[in-house]
C-alpha cells in the first residue's frame, strides 16, 4: 500500500534523510587504499549511533552489518569484510539510518583514489542519471516518469540498466511500496502524490545488465560479466513543484 506522509512524518524522514547524508560526509575520508570494507562499516555504524538512530540495514531480513558496501562488479548488497581497498577500485556505499522510527536511505559511489576515465564516466553518469529521474517527477506524474528518464539517458551513455533491482517508497520500513524501477515508460504505473516518500536508485553497469546473486552469501548482486557497476540514490519526498531531497543539503 502506497502511503501519504504527514508533515509531521515527513519531518522525521527529514531527520533521518539528514543523518544518512551527514554519514556519507563523515566516511568519505576513510574512503582510500588500504582501509577494509569492514572498517569503514564499524565506522559507519558508530557514526549513525551518535547522532541518535540505528542502522537500517543491520538484521534486516538477515543482513548482518550497518552499511551495504559494494566494490567493482559488485552491483548492491555487498556485506563488508577484509577486503582492502585498492588504488582504482570504485566502491557503492549504501546507508539507512532509522531515527524515531523513520529511515533515511542513499547509496553513492566514490572512487578509491586515481581511477579510469571509464569508471570515471560511469559513475559521473550514473550520478546524472539519478539527477535526470528526480526532475522527472512532478505532482499528479507517474512512477514511470522516472524511469524512463534514468533509462534514456543510461542508454545514451551505453551503460546498462540493471532491471531485477529497484528503487522503493520509504517510510517507517526502509522498503515500502511503491516499486520504483529505473526503466519504464511514461504516464504508467503508480500516480505520483504530494506526501509520498521514495528512494530512486539507478544501479548501471559498463557492460551487461545481467546479474546474479553470489552463492557465498546470499546476499552479494554480481555483474555476470564482471564489468563495473555504479549506483547512485537519494530518497525524496513529493511536493507541489517537484521533489525535495531527504539525503542532501
Amino acid at each position: 500500500m502506497i502511503t501519504i506522509k504527514s508533515e509531521r512524518e515527513i519531518e522525521l524522514l527529514r531527520q533521518a534523510g539528514k543523518i544518512v547524508y551527514e554519514t556519507h560526509k563523515y566516511l568519505r575520508p576513510y574512503i582510500k587504499e588500504g582501509v577494509t570494507t569492514k572498517e569503514l562499516d564499524q565506522l559507519g555504524e558508530a557514526f549513525i549511533k551518535s547522532q541518535g538512530a540505528t542502522p537500517s540495514f543491520k538484521g534486516y531480513e538477515g543482513f548482518p552489518c550497518a552499511l551495504c558496501i559494494s566494490v567493482n562488479e559488485e552491483v548492491v548488497h555487498g556485506i563488508p569484510n577484509d577486503y582492502r581497498l585498492k588504488n582504482g577500485d570504485i566502491v557503492s556505499i549504501d546507508i539507512g539510518a532509522c531515527y524515531k522510527g523513520y529511515h533515511g536511505d542513499s547509496a553513492w559511489t566514490y572512487p578509491v583514489g586515481k581511477i579510469s576515465k571509464e569508471y570515471q564516466d560511469l559513475l559521473e553518469n550514473t550520478e546524472k542519471a539519478l539527477y535526470e529521474g528526480l526532475k522527472a517527477i512532478h505532482k499528479d506524474g507517474h512512477i514511470g516518469d522516472i524511469g524512463e528518464a534514468v533509462e534514456s539517458y543510461a542508454l545514451k551513455h551505453h551503460l546498462g540498466v540493471v532491471k531485477e533491482l529497484v528503487g522503493h517508497g520509504v517510510g517507517t520500513s526502509v522498503h515500502e511500496d511503491p516499486d520504483v524501477p529505473n526503466y519504464g515508460k511514461r504516464g504508467t504505473g503508480p500516480r505520483l502524490r504530494k506526501g509520498m516518500v521514495i528512494a530512486v536508485e539507478p544501479m548501471l553497469t559498463l557492460g551487461s545488465p545481467a546479474v546474479y546473486v553470489d552463492s557465498d552469501n546470499d546476499w552479494t548482486v554480481i555483474t555476470e560479466d564482471n564489468q563495473a557497476s555504479a549506483h547512485f540514490e537519494h530518497t525524496v519526498v513529493i511536493t507541489d513543484d517537484g521533489c525535495e531531497i531527504l539525503t542532501g543539503e
